[in-house]
C-alpha cells in the first residue's frame, strides 16, 4: 500500500526547520493508515533495542515496535514520550501511532552484534506490542521471528493485548530456543470499570482466557496486576478476584504495584476522574501532591494484602521471572 504524504506536523509550521532527532524522524514521517479518530504514520527508526541506563531495573534492553498506544489507558506513564517528538497533546499519544516499520531489520543486525546475550531483552516496555496497530503492521511478527533465527536470548513481553494467540505457536517454538516469558496486565476483573480505565483494551475475561491458552501451549505465561489504583481497584475483594483468577487460568506467576503518575499522565487522568469518579479527585490531588509514587504507608498496605494473596493462591511455591516492564507494571517491586 502506498502511504500518503501527509505527516504528523504541518510541514510549513514554526519550528519545523529546527526539530532535531526522534522529532524530526516523527515529522517526516508519512502517514500510513487512517480510521476512527486514529492516524498511523511510518517511522523510520535509528535503533531497535534501546539500552536501560537504570540498573535497578529488571532488563537491560527495551524494545518496542510503536510509539504511541491506542488502548489509551487513562493512567499510562507513557504518555510523555510523544513530547519527544514535539506531540504535546496528551491525547496524541492514543491517536497518532507511529510504527517502527525498520526495527526488525534493526533488531537482526544488533543481534547479529550482541555481546549481551544473555542479558534480559523486554518487549513492550512503554506501549503494547499487540495494540489495533498490530494488526496492519505485524512489526511485533516480525520482531519475534527475527529472535527465531538466534538462540539463548532472555526476553520476555508484556501485554494487554489478546492478539498474542495470533502468535501463539511462533511463541512456543521461541520458547524452546530461549528463555521466554508473556506477562498479562490485568488491573481489574470488573469488566465495566476496565472499560473506563483501558478504553480501547481488551476485557479482563479476554486476557485471563488467552493466559489459559498460553500457559495450555507450553508458553511460561504470568499476570501482571498493576497499576493498583487507590479507590478503584485495592480494596481487598478486587485484589483477590485478579489473583483467583489468574490462578485459576493457570498463571505461574504474578507480580502487582500502585500507580505511579507523572505530569503528563496526571493531565489525562484528572479530568478523567472528575467526569467519572469526582468522589476521588480530592484524594488523588492529597496523594499525588509532592510526588508521582504514592506515599510510603500505602505501598506497604497493598505490598502486604499482595503478599498474602499471593501465598493463598499459590503464588509463591515457584521462583517468579522479574517483571518484564516495571514502567507497564507501574515500577513492580520484586517483593510483590
Amino acid at each position: 500500500m502506498k502511504a500518503a504524504r501527509t505527516t504528523p506536523l504541518d510541514p510549513s509550521g514554526p519550528g519545523r526547520q529546527s526539530l532535531v532527532g526522534i522529532a524530526r524522524l516523527a515529522a517526516e514521517s508519512a502517514k500510513a493508515r487512517a480510521r476512527a479518530g486514529v492516524e498511523y504514520f511510518a517511522l523510520a527508526s535509528r535503533s531497535a533495542l534501546n539500552r536501560e541506563s537504570n540498573r535497578s531495573m529488571p532488563f537491560a534492553w527495551s524494545l518496542n515496535p510503536y510509539r504511541g498506544c491506542e488502548f489509551g489507558c487513562k493512567y499510562c506513564y507513557a504518555r510523555y514520550t510523544h513530547e519527544f517528538m514535539e506531540l504535546r497533546n496528551g491525547l496524541d499519544f492514543e491517536r497518532r501511532i507511529f510504527s517502527k516499520v525498520t526495527a526488525p531489520e534493526l533488531l537482526r543486525q544488533e543481534l547479529a552484534a550482541f555481546r549481551d546475550r544473555g542479558r534480559p531483552i523486554a518487549l513492550g516496555t512503554a506501549t503494547d506490542p499487540y495494540q489495533p496497530a498490530e494488526k496492519q503492521f505485524q512489526i511485533t511478527r516480525r520482531l519475534l521471528e527475527v529472535m527465531l533465527e538466534f538462540e539463548g536470548l532472555d526476553f520476555s513481553i508484556t501485554t494487554k493485548g489478546v492478539l498474542i494467540l495470533r502468535d501463539m505457536e511462533l511463541l512456543s517454538r521461541l520458547a524452546r530456543k530461549h528463555r521466554f516469558s508473556a506477562h498479562l496486565t490485568v488491573t481489574t476483573t470488573d469488566a465495566r470499570l476496565a472499560r473506563l480505565l483501558e478504553p480501547k483494551a481488551p476485557p479482563p475475561a479476554q486476557r485471563l482466557a488467552a493466559v489459559r491458552k498460553l500457559v495450555q501451549a507450553g508458553i511460561r505465561v504470568g499476570v501482571n496486576l498493576a497499576p493498583i489504583l487507590p479507590g478503584l481497584t485495592d480494596e481487598p475483594s478486587s485484589l483477590e478476584s485478579v489473583i483467583r483468577q489468574a490462578a485459576e487460568a493457570g498463571a505461574q506467576f504474578l507480580h502487582a504495584n500502585v500507580l505511579f503518575l507523572m505530569p503528563s499522565a496526571m493531565a489525562q487522568f484528572m479530568p478523567f476522574l472528575e467526569r467519572e469518579f469526582p468522589r476521588l479527585v480530592r484524594r488523588y490531588r492529597r496523594l499525588y501532591a509532592r510526588s508521582a509514587y504514592l506515599p510510603e504507608d500505602y505501598k506497604q498496605q497493598m505490598i502486604e494484602h499482595v503478599r498474602a494473596l499471593r501465598a493463598r493462591y499459590g503464588f509463591d511455591a515457584a521462583p517468579d521471572p522479574p517483571p518484564a516492564s516495571p514502567f507497564l507494571t507501574q515500577r513492580a517491586l520484586p517483593f510483590l
